[in-house]
């Protein structure tokens, strides 16, 4: 029967996890699942016979995590491990009146490149051997997925193609995308037959998660875990009960799921007891519930900052460093000083070169609340996973911070990596696309989200490429390095030519000769003219701050025509030079207008 047709008449039960039953079943191996299908073809084989025994109608190759990446390149290996677990999962399905999928796992990321020609390779693959049913499973975002269902449309034009996320319980993929905004995007896209979710959570959440979608016209897949995973003496182990799950998938199957199956944990045993629920329930109609939304419903909020900038008025942000201990005083006094200068936003930076200091978000939070300054916190993806960026964030949002700026982070120092560990689950346009969803499903107070811009950087179509990038991705505003040299000016200049978001053009005061040379030799992003560092020699500590005055307020002149805005660099706490800064710069715009 063609699976359009089966899917038309009752649900698809598909088998269940054959990675965590086969680790199961040869706990001696040293070898992935995946090569069993050289190395022990007969267990492979004896698995997809077991799940089909238990009431299954589908079975997935066992090739999730077979891809050049993952082997290393070996591609002859990879072709050959493929090719073997088509046949073994054709060999049992023959006779057996059932669907075989070819499975494909994402593709581990390495650095920038793209993970296409790893999947084009696998899909080769099978389309060579005759595959038909494809399933690209446990994804946490988009990349490449549209893509890949054109191209096996394009080669088999009646390919059946289904497409699966791995979203946890609270709604977000590891990759901190919206597991229902990725299923919308999906299954608008006309090459992809059915969409839906798999792995990570367990069959109570992924029902939960189900109800809050529309599933009116889409065909939807649901296989969860069987349940979440606990650690015995080293091994990690699903022990949930086969009978709860297979109640949990026959409320999935009522809410309009047409495709069903398992995920890690899973066992013939499961798939069983859900093939017997399925069959007592029989061909009764399909009642498709309406979602509950569980997002506020949208409204208006007011940002002091946002709302100045779009109104066309230039603002100012100074950027005052975290203490790097527990002394408050300074700092705030600083913020006080700041605030009287009538400056409009303090931005904060978050463990600059990846040394600690004082939590940014908590030092906003404290402005916002104590000063009623409007802060920016910087957020690196450098040392919080996606769990404690949205616990931050969530903070950040109830207490009145309306504005962030992401950025991915300097790493740790190489001296501190073998004790002190970074953690990059992000990258700044993930980050802003996680912080963009949040702001539509969650929060009734979205954020602004802002962006860094280096204007040094020695390719700067690069940096422009990127910045388009994290527009894409949410980011409405960018601050820059500072401008120190004429090729940041022009940088700058074409930023503004290019970009559509709100600029706030970086300003650093040089505050003595050895100053400036340490920002040219070793801040990474600083670039200072050769004749600004001859400025500074032999000049003493007050001549040197009147130069920076007048050179900063002279940057400000040149800038203006292409930013919104100026963003301040305090050197050493010295809020008082920045308060002389604002007032020269302020003094030279009102003349040149």
């Amino acid at each position: 029967m063609d699976i359009r047709t089966y899917l038309h008449s009752r649900p698809l039960l598909f088998d269940g996890a054959m990675g965590t039953y086969w680790v199961q079943q040869n706990r001696d191996a040293d070898f992935t699942c995946e090569l069993a299908n050289l190395r022990r073809p007969e267990s492979v084989l004896a698995i997809h016979r077991a799940y089909l025994d238990a009431g299954a109608k589908a079975i997935k190759t066992n090739t999730f995590g077979l891809n050049a990446v993952s082997l290393g390149g070996e591609h002859a290996l990879l072709r050959e491990a493929v090719a073997a677990g088509w046949h073994l999962a054709c060999e049992a399905a023959q006779g057996r009146d059932a669907f075989v999928f070819a499975d494909l796992g994402p593709v581990p990321q390495v650095g920038e490149d793209s993970a296409w020609p790893a999947v084009r390779e696998v899909l080769d693959v099978f389309l060579e051997l005759g595959a038909v049913h494809f399933l690209f499973e446990t994804n946490s975002d988009q990349s490449c997925l549209a893509q890949a269902a054109a191209y096996v449309k394009e080669k088999c034009p009646d390919a059946f193609v289904l497409v699966s996320f791995a979203v946890q319980p609270d709604g977000y993929t590891r990759e901190g995308r919206s597991g229902g905004a990725l299923v919308q995007e999906l299954r608008a896209c006309p090459q992809v037959d059915a969409v839906g979710l798999n792995c990570v959570s367990g069959a109570y959440h992924m029902r939960r998660l189900v109800g809050e979608l529309d599933l009116q016209n889409t065909l939807f897949s649901a296989m969860p875990n069987a349940g979440y995973p606990v650690v015995v003496d080293g091994r990690t182990l699903y022990d949930g009960d086969p009978g709860y799950y297979a109640l949990q998938m026959a409320e999935l199957a009522g809410l309009g799921v047409r495709i069903l199956g398992g995920c890690c944990g899973t066992t013939p045993e499961h798939i069983a007891q859900t093939a017997a629920l399925l069959e007592q329930r029989g061909t009764t109609p399909v009642h498709h519930i309406a979602p509950h939304p569980s997002a506020p419903a949208a409204k208006h909020v007011p940002n002091r900052l946002w709302d100045k900038l779009e109104r066309g008025q230039k603002v100012f942000a100074v950027e005052l460093d975290p203490p790097k201990n527990a002394q408050i005083g300074k700092f705030m006094a600083g913020a006080w000083t700041l605030k009287a200068a009538g400056v409009d936003a303090i931005t904060i930076a978050d463990c600059p070169i990846g040394r600690a200091s004082m939590d940014s978000s908590l030092l906003a939070c404290k402005l916002r609340r104590e000063l009623d300054i409007d802060p920016i916190p910087h957020l690196t993806c450098r040392d919080r996973n996606r769990n404690a960026t949205k616990a931050l964030l969530l903070g950040l949002n109830v207490e009145g911070v309306d504005n962030v700026l992401l950025v991915t982070g300097d790493p740790v120092p190489s001296a501190e990596r073998d004790e002190v560990k970074s953690v990059f689950q992000f990258n700044s346009r993930k980050l802003a696309r996680f912080v963009g969803d949040l702001n539509r499903t969650e929060l009734e107070r979205p954020f602004r989200v802002y962006g860094a811009l280096n204007v040094n950087a020695r390719n700067f179509q690069v940096e422009l490429s990127r910045a388009r990038e994290k527009e894409a991705a949410g980011v409405s505003g960018f601050l820059t390095q500072p401008v120190l040299t004429a090729r940041a000016l022009e940088n700058l200049r074409l930023a503004r030519e290019t970009l559509t978001g709100k600029i706030l053009g970086g300003i650093i005061p040089v505050v003595s000769y050895r100053n400036a040379c340490y920002m040219q030799s070793e801040i990474a992003g600083i670039d200072v003219a050769d004749e600004i560092i001859a400025l500074y020699k032999d000049k003493d500590r007050a001549e040197s701050e009147d130069l920076a005055v007048r050179i900063s307020a002279e940057v400000a002149r040149q800038i203006a025509p292409y930013v919104d805005g100026y963003y301040l660099m305090t050197p050493f706490l010295r809020v008082g030079l920045m308060v002389r800064i604002m007032e020269e710069i302020r003094k030279v715009l009102g003349e040149s207008d």
